[in-house]
C-alpha cells in the first residue's frame, strides 16, 4: 500500500512540472487512469471494472488536460499597451 501511495504522489508531482501540451496530456492520462481504475475497481469489485475504469479515466484525463492548457497571457507595458507572451 505504501508503494502505491508513493507512486501516486510521484506521478502527481511530476504531472505538475511541465506545461507543454504532451506533458499535460500524459499527466492528465496518468491521473485520470489511476483515479478511474480505483473507482472502477471499487464500484464493480472486479479486475475488469478496474481496467475499464482506468482506460476511460485515462482518455478523459488526457482530453481534459489538453482542453485546459494555458493560452496566451499578456503583460501591460509602461505605455499602457498589452504585450502577449507565452504562459
Amino acid at each position: 500500500m505504501k508503494k502505491i501511495i508513493l507512486v501516486a504522489v510521484m506521478g502527481l508531482t511530476l504531472a505538475g512540472c511541465e506545461t507543454a501540451r504532451q506533458d499535460r496530456q500524459a499527466g492528465g492520462a496518468l491521473i485520470g487512469g489511476g483515479t478511474g481504475a480505483l473507482i472502477g475497481g471499487l464500484a464493480t469489485n472486479s479486475v475488469g471494472g478496474a481496467v475499464a475504469g482506468g482506460l476511460i479515466g485515462a482518455a478523459a484525463g488526457a482530453v481534459i488536460a489538453d482542453s485546459t492548457r494555458p493560452g496566451r497571457c499578456y503583460t501591460v507595458t509602461r505605455d499602457g499597451y498589452r504585450r502577449y507572451v507565452r504562459c
